[in-house]
């Protein structure tokens, strides 16, 4: 084991990031049932994030890690990504969270299908299993039951998934040249400007738990990714993601307390088919990073 690696902190800095953002999905949630429009929501999600980073740094004396040559990568990444996070947001305020989340989850499959056709990269048969097993679970939790999820939740939430696994294919590019901290500062400074020409539609006029809830979303966005990326510091991808999928519980338990609802039959059957089928492409990612100097494997 690498001298730096810290496994249990890991696992502690990546559970509480998936506390911090299951908080966060709670404030967007209540956001949207007081009529706050979304795309305010995320101008704030973003623009406050870039402020303390940009602070941070400052004060530090140490702007010159936002230097970058690819401006216009850093451009693209903020567009698409701001188009996710649309999707990601939006489907919390259509679907119960623990629903919303579950869905979430399908985005490694979706990045194993980009990883083939945008990629090019070589998928095996376990890897393609756990695709199959990923698309049932989110036939099991859309199906027939007596809380039917609505077909355009389900539509948003997936389409979130695939926006996430296009993300991910981005950032393995940018993770080449770009260290986190950067990344994160220009997708939020990117994408906040875009944001703010709704504010001229929308208007900012809210009461002081309205103002609460929007630096919320702010700081606990940026406390989660901070944490995700702490996590990675001390610990390998394949060994932190399970702790992802905890968000699933913290989602059923902020659903109950807050807004009294508790998942059907159809999303307790199928939130474990499609864990599943996440846990079997982080397994192979971690095979595969641990073979693939010693010699070709079946992905």
């Amino acid at each position: 084991m690498p001298s730096h690696e810290r496994p249990f902190l890991a696992l502690g800095l990546r559970l509480a990031a998936m506390v911090m953002l299951s908080l966060m999905l709670v404030l967007v949630k209540l956001t949207g049932e007081r009529g706050m429009p979304l795309p305010e929501t995320m101008f704030w999600r973003q623009t406050l994030p870039a402020v303390m980073l940009l602070g941070w740094l400052g004060a530090r004396g140490e702007l010159r890690r936002l230097r970058t040559a690819r401006p216009w990568v850093h451009f693209r990444r903020a567009m698409i990504g701001t188009a996710g996070m649309f999707l990601t947001l939006g489907v919390v305020q259509i679907l119960p969270l623990a629903e919303a989340t579950v869905l979430g989850f399908t985005a490694p499959v979706f990045a194993v299908i980009l990883s083939a056709l945008v990629l090019k990269e070589k998928v095996g048969p376990w890897r393609w299993l756990a695709v199959a097993i990923g698309l049932l679970g989110i036939l099991v939790i859309a199906g027939p039951s007596e809380g039917k999820l609505p077909a355009l939740g389900v539509a948003v939430g997936v389409g979130a998934a695939f926006m996430v696994a296009l993300v991910s294919i981005q950032l393995r590019d940018l993770g080449r040249t770009e260290e986190p901290l950067t990344v994160v500062f220009y997708f939020s400074a990117m994408s906040a400007p875009l944001l703010a020409l709704f504010l001229f539609h929308t208007g900012v006029h809210h009461d002081a738990l309205g103002w609460l809830m929007l630096g919320g979303i702010g700081v606990l966005g940026l406390a989660a990714q901070l944490l995700m990326t702490a996590a990675l510091r001390f610990g390998r991808v394949s060994s932190v993601i399970v702790m992802d999928y905890s968000q699933f519980g913290w989602a059923t338990l902020w659903g109950w307390i807050v807004f009294d609802h508790l998942p059907p039959a159809t999303t307790w059957i199928g939130a474990p088919i499609v864990i599943a089928a996440g846990l079997i492409i982080a397994w192979r990612e971690h095979v595969l990073a641990r073979t693939r100097a010693t010699g070709p494997v079946i992905a």
